[in-house]
């Protein structure tokens, strides 16, 4: 272990003891032998000052001390009101982007280097004093010389080195329980760690999160839905972001909300479309959803439209994980139990010789209780810890590239709890997703798809011509029964050109030419002796 780990270990023992964070575990209903441990704990033997401060603003200042991970990890719990104490809720929530800022001074030193100009050189106006600042970076207003208002993003210092010590730590903790349980090795952690390491990282290049923006932009552009807001290519940087300035109203604000007559029930319907649009769509989704990255903007409160920020943290879905993600859904939807244990079986999220009427039954008895109630009435959380009670039973993996979605479903939940309590979040999405499958299997989407498969012909071809020129070098002189082997190859060849043709061919015959050159090739090469 490295000795800054070691360092950095120690720096979160001291911030434990500081803000006494280990009255809060023990007042939790611990097991016996946890409880217990309190008592060998050394520092609790010593006389402790006491701190007068409430239990929320204990955690929120530990959080906010220890960094980005556990200020993400903070952020996140904010969001789930229904499993939290109002006052710790409170306090986490000034996370969101209420972190004390840095020094301005060195934030402009570090524009004005990233730049190579001078601030007053760029901008007809600078304010120093952010206009808010979270765990990664803070922001400041300004105006181009052009006379539009922007807002400059800027990475805090200093921060590659602790997230560095903060994911060695977990990696470690993530081996460490794949070693001693069966249970945890199911769940992947190392995996899930990994895929965490690479969306932080990405978060501090400011670039990236530049073609974000661009991008979901461009996703929604003239939607009613959604707005992002412009961003000033030539003067974004790694470490510094140039953006138009939007004026709404923070999405948690709800008596401004309710002030300008918002459709509150339309606002919160409309949350959800975004999210599933994001999803199946475009398979490109904003997958840092807090309150803190999300307004509402103040032209048509009759029919409102979200304002989205900070696209540093995006997630999207292959094609498959999308199609099983949705049959998944629809089958949840129609209350369709056995056909959710199938499709797990297929996709391989559950062992193949896992028996489906036992999953089925299983499913259904998590399940059938959340139907036909409001939002208000249904914990995603609650139900999300009984499907992994369930899936311990039947070895259920969890998939890596579903956490961010999990991770922002969560957000849009505790999001739609607030603004709209009786939000049906069913009948929202079940239009949507029953919609995307017929789009999937309509003529232009099949003709679309045929179209890809056409490009990698030539790709095909190469790899046939390859093969044959490989097999026909092969010296005269060997035995028959040898030459009868090499050309199993070949055949196999053959025979997979065929079914990728009479996969293809089947639909729009006429206009999928390809599927007949591959079917020829194909039968050539398992017929020639």
């Amino acid at each position: 272990m490295k000795l800054l780990a070691i360092r950095r270990l120690l720096r979160i023992q001291r911030v434990v003891i500081r803000y006494q964070l280990d009255d809060l575990l023990f007042t939790l209903p611990l097991p016996f032998w946890l409880r217990a441990l309190r008592f060998a704990l050394p520092w609790r033997w010593l006389p402790r000052r006491t701190l007068n401060l409430s239990r929320g603003a204990r955690l929120r200042l530990a959080l906010e001390e220890l960094g980005p991970i556990f200020i993400k990890f903070g952020q996140l719990l904010s969001t789930r009101r229904d499993l939290l104490p109002p006052d710790i809720a409170d306090e986490l929530a000034k996370l969101q982007d209420q972190v004390p800022p840095f020094d301005p001074v060195q934030s402009q030193a570090l524009i004005e280097s990233q730049l190579g100009a001078k601030v007053s050189e760029v901008f007809a106006r600078f304010d120093a004093q952010p206009l808010a600042s979270a765990s990664v970076a803070q922001v400041h207003g300004a105006q181009l010389k052009s006379g539009e208002e922007v807002v400059i993003k800027v990475i805090r210092p200093g921060l590659a080195p602790v997230i560095e010590q903060d994911i060695a730590w977990l990696f470690l903790l993530a081996k460490l329980a794949e070693k001693s349980s069966a249970d945890a090795r199911r769940l992947r952690p190392v995996e899930v760690v990994s895929d965490y390491e690479k969306t932080i990282y990405d978060e501090l290049d400011l670039l990236r999160e530049a073609a974000n923006a661009s991008q979901l932009k461009r996703n929604f552009e003239g939607s009613p839905l959604l707005y992002v807001p412009q961003v000033y290519w030539d003067l974004c940087r790694p470490k510094v972001l140039v953006m138009e300035r939007i004026y709404g109203i923070q999405v948690t604000d709800l008596k401004t909300l309710a002030d300008q007559r918002t459709d509150m029930k339309l606002l919160a319907e409309r949350g959800v479309e975004i999210f599933f649009t994001q999803v199946f769509r475009d398979s490109f989704f904003h997958a840092d959803m807090h309150p803190g990255n999300i307004f509402v903007s103040t032209r048509t409160p009759w029919s409102p439209q979200y304002i989205a920020i900070d696209c540093g943290i995006v997630g999207s879905l292959t094609a498959e994980d999308q199609d099983y993600l949705a049959r998944n859904l629809l089958a949840f939807f129609k209350r369709d139990y056995r056909r959710v244990a199938q499709l797990h079986i297929d996709s391989g999220w559950v062992p193949a010789e896992t028996k489906v009427n036992d999953f089925e039954a299983a499913i259904r008895t998590v399940c059938e209780p959340i139907f036909e109630r409001p939002l208000k009435d249904i914990s995603f959380g609650q139900l999300l810890l009984r499907l992994f009670q369930t899936a311990r039973r039947f070895n259920m993996e969890v998939q890596p590239q579903l956490v961010l979605l999990q991770k922002t479903l969560l957000n849009i939940e505790g999001l739609g709890r607030q603004l709209y309590p009786d939000l049906d979040l069913w009948s929202t999405a079940q239009p949507f997703l029953e919609r995307w499958m017929r789009e999937r299997i309509s003529p232009l989407h099949l003709l679309r798809n045929l179209q890809l498969q056409a490009e990698q012909v030539p790709h095909l071809s190469q790899i046939a011509r390859e093969t044959l020129e490989r097999l026909n070098q092969q010296p005269a002189q060997r035995h028959k029964e040898r030459e009868t082997t090499q050309q199993w190859p070949a055949r196999l060849l053959g025979a997979a050109l065929i079914a990728g043709a009479a996969s293809q061919g089947l639909a729009l015959t006429l206009l999928a030419w390809p599927s007949w050159l591959m079917l020829a090739g194909g039968a050539y090469l398992v017929l020639r002796r």
